[in-house]
């Protein structure tokens, strides 16, 4: 399987659920993971608020002052936004948790008006 063929089938098993968030937000975070990764000295799990971190960090760095509209464009308007979008590649098979872990980690981690501008 060719990683077009990947990413098409996560995408596609990401559709059947009815998501709400553009396909791209989901790609978003996945390279916000990597992004958080190269930026701690050991690679280790990621906790839901370095995450959220990140995606915003990772945002303005790619976006700049468009960060919170283009996110906004893909539904994200709340941290809330992103524990669901990482929840669902958990569900698909493609990140894992640990025990600990739950979807309301992200909840209020900062608010976006604030952070984004």
């Amino acid at each position: 399987m060719t990683e077009l063929q990947f990413a098409d089938d996560v995408l596609a098993r990401i559709r059947a659920r009815g998501s709400r968030y553009d396909e791209r937000s989901y790609l978003f975070v996945l390279a916000a993971i990597e992004f958080v990764q190269t930026r701690l000295p050991v690679r280790r799990h990621v906790t839901g608020p370095e995450l959220a971190w990140a995606c915003r960090d990772l945002a303005r760095e790619r976006f700049g002052l468009l960060a919170r509209p283009v996110l906004q464009h893909w539904g994200v308007t709340r941290t809330d936004d992103l524990g669901r979008i990482v929840f669902t590649l958990v569900d698909v098979g493609l990140l894992v948790t640990q025990p600990e872990d739950a979807e309301q980690d992200f909840r209020d981690v900062y608010e976006f008006e604030p952070a984004f501008d």
